[in-house]
């Protein structure tokens, strides 16, 4: 055990992923160099010659220790299994080097396959394929990984885009959380599923996937059976949608702008909004950025609501000791949201544009190493087995009307609200 952990010191998980995130700015920052390896190659004689290559191997051994130690750090803080995570992280290393040479061919980066959609991939592969050990399945820290990325992604959108950008983002996620949030509990209580199920899916659908449905859960104490059901919805659900949505939204001929919102407004997890709003473009990823965390702001709101409804009007055995609580607001709250903004204004008004010049290109490097090892690990945590353990047809029903309503709604909204407001 660390000295960290026996001196009981532990601070949440979305507020390690704040202080990972900034440790990596501060290095680059200071100038300490993160060489990233090269994956792009055109034949076999590019991938021996260039891919390889001792200098690039060196390279990708660098990726593996950065990896490693920021994990090692993570599970410290957060007071994980530290050895478990150790033997976890070359795995899901090994596995998003290998989906990052098959999205550097040539051929297929031409028609804007991206690292995250062969990282996924891969991973779902892997998982579905085999029987893996829980210790490896139970510490790829998909959701952990990704938000150290999101705090990093924050060096790249001006504060300024954010006030402009974010006061829409409100308006849009008050107007479609609250329209699909209704219609999703609405169309449970008619195909009689019960309430904590009701709840559950209600949330992930409307505000922000698994962070909501295990806020909600969470709130009303809810059957941990109930709540990985639902997460494993979110999730296969997330697949089609990130692929699909860009490509859709390309035949609508919808603006950049549009497109980031209607994707940050429907895509259930955070994740798969980054890796959609990246097939799409800068623009598009931006916007549909500022648009989930928008939606992710309203999450604390929504547990702290549905705690109320919980206390005075759910029903269950344990009713008299759920008590609501104004903390729940802030216990909710993602924290990795301030890393976001701190990045930005930090970005935006400390750092001189010369240094912000010479930042980029690491920072980006290593923003989608977290992408990538992210979807390598929500890959390697679906089972798709696992959407029919529950023998529950009504909610998987409910939950795909209710999320082709979200699409519809949120289309229609970000058309309103985004599609001259950067004019």
């Amino acid at each position: 055990m660390t000295e960290f952990a026996k001196k009981g010191w532990r601070i949440s998980e979305d507020w390690a992923v704040v202080l990972l995130g900034g440790i990596l700015l501060v290095l680059v920052v200071a100038g300490v160099p993160f060489p990233m390896p090269s994956f792009g190659w055109a034949n076999g004689n590019d991938l021996a010659e260039k891919v390889f290559s001792g200098k690039n191997i060196g390279s990708m051994l660098f990726l593996l220790l950065i990896t490693l130690a920021i994990a090692a750090i993570g599970a410290i803080v957060t007071q994980k299994p530290l050895q478990h995570v150790l033997k976890a992280i070359p795995i899901l290393v090994v596995i998003t080097i290998a989906a990052s040479i098959l999205a550097g061919n040539k051929s297929l980066s031409g028609i804007g396959l991206e690292t995250v959609i062969f990282s996924l991939l891969l991973g779902l592969l892997i998982r579905n394929l085999f029987q893996l050990p829980e210790w490896l399945v139970n510490n790829v820290s998909a959701e952990f990984y990704v938000k150290i990325g999101l705090v990093l992604l924050g060096t790249n959108i001006i504060f300024g885009d954010i006030l402009k950008a974010g006061l829409l983002g409100i308006v849009q996620s008050l107007v479609v959380v609250l329209s699909v949030w209704y219609f999703a509990f609405w169309l449970c209580k008619k195909y009689k599923v019960d309430t904590e199920l009701s709840l559950m899916i209600s949330s992930a659908v409307s505000i922000c996937g698994v962070s909501a449905a295990i806020a909600t859960a969470g709130a009303i104490k809810g059957d941990n059976k109930k709540l990985s059901y639902v997460i494993s919805l979110v999730l296969v659900c997330a697949i089609p949608m990130l692929i699909g949505m860009p490509y859709i939204a390309k035949w609508l001929q919808l603006s950049p702008e549009v497109t980031g919102a209607w994707l940050g407004g429907t895509i259930d997890t955070t994740g798969a909004v980054v890796a959609s709003g990246a097939l799409v473009g800068e623009e598009a990823l931006k916007m549909a950025t500022i648009v989930k965390f928008s939606q992710n702001v309203l999450l604390g709101l929504a547990a702290f609501a549905i705690s109320v409804y919980w206390t005075y009007i759910g029903k269950g055995d344990l009713q008299d000791e759920r008590r609501v609580s104004y903390k729940v607001l802030w216990e909710r709250f993602p924290k990795f949201v301030i890393g976001f903004i701190l990045a930005s204004l930090f970005f935006s008004f400390v750092v001189s544009s010369e240094t912000v010049a010479a930042a980029k290109p690491a920072i980006k490097s290593l923003q989608n190493l977290w992408f990538a090892l992210a979807f390598t690990g929500i890959g390697l945590e679906t089972r798709f087995s696992d959407l029919f353990k529950e023998q529950n047809s009504k909610a998987l029903k409910v939950f795909l009307v209710a999320q082709l309503f979200n699409v519809l709604i949120t289309l229609l909204v970000a058309s309103l609200l985004f599609a001259h407001s950067w004019k």
